[in-house]
């Protein structure tokens, strides 16, 4: 399904987030450190399309260096949330965002290295301001809404080192896993009008570090 990146757009997406809600939080087998990422929505690139902002991590970074990532980090102290996820947009990409961006949020995804992800969307219409810090950020890609709706878009497997499948974003010849493949992928559930949940979806072995 095309979505032109337009107000119509924002609306229905705004929409969608508010008729979701939130999975109730639920008691973590230990303390999780709150981490927020921004589910960045812009134009495509490949015409007048609605896309997502999705990054490389640069290599030279002490945790999941080269992995893919929704812009974002942990939480400072007495920080929500939403202002992380902002706050992350312009340290890693330039785009200085308000809170009258924001469409939404999603269910927190507990991560096995100690995270507690919450997931906000974000209309990011000044997309030309985009300058990803290189400390941070070694590329930044357009991930058109159409991509993630595809029926083979998300594969789920078993691994032996746990009960639980996991998930998988298939993308131009590259799997991304989760967490960011589980927050994709609940995203696209929401603009289907689904209240999935992910909190189970596994992460492969290597992102439990």
């Amino acid at each position: 399904m095309m979505r032109p990146f337009d107000d119509a757009t924002r609306r229905n997406i705004a929409k969608a987030c508010a008729s979701f809600t939130r999975a109730p939080d639920a008691a973590q087998p230990r303390a999780l450190k709150r981490a927020a990422v921004a589910v960045a929505l812009t134009a495509s690139g490949r015409g007048s399309d609605t896309a997502f902002l999705l990054t490389l991590r640069a290599s030279s970074l002490r945790a999941h260096r080269g992995q893919w990532a929704l812009p974002g980090g942990r939480c400072d102290e007495g920080e929500t949330p939403v202002e992380a996820a902002l706050r992350e947009l312009d340290e890693e990409l330039g785009l200085r965002l308000g809170e009258d961006a924001v469409l939404g949020t999603l269910d927190d995804y507990p991560t096995r290295s100690g995270y507690l992800i919450t997931p906000v969307v974000v209309w990011a219409a000044d997309s030309a301001a985009i300058v990803p810090n290189p400390q941070e950020v070694a590329s930044v890609h357009r991930i058109g809404l159409d991509t993630i709706e595809r029926e083979d878009a998300f594969d789920f497997i078993a691994i032996p080192e746990s009960a639980r499948r996991v998930i998988r974003f298939h993308h131009q010849g590259s799997l991304i896993h989760a967490p960011t493949a589980a927050l994709i992928y609940q995203f696209r559930e929401v603009l289907a009008g689904r209240a999935t949940r992910v909190s189970e979806l596994e992460q492969p072995v290597f992102a439990w570090k």
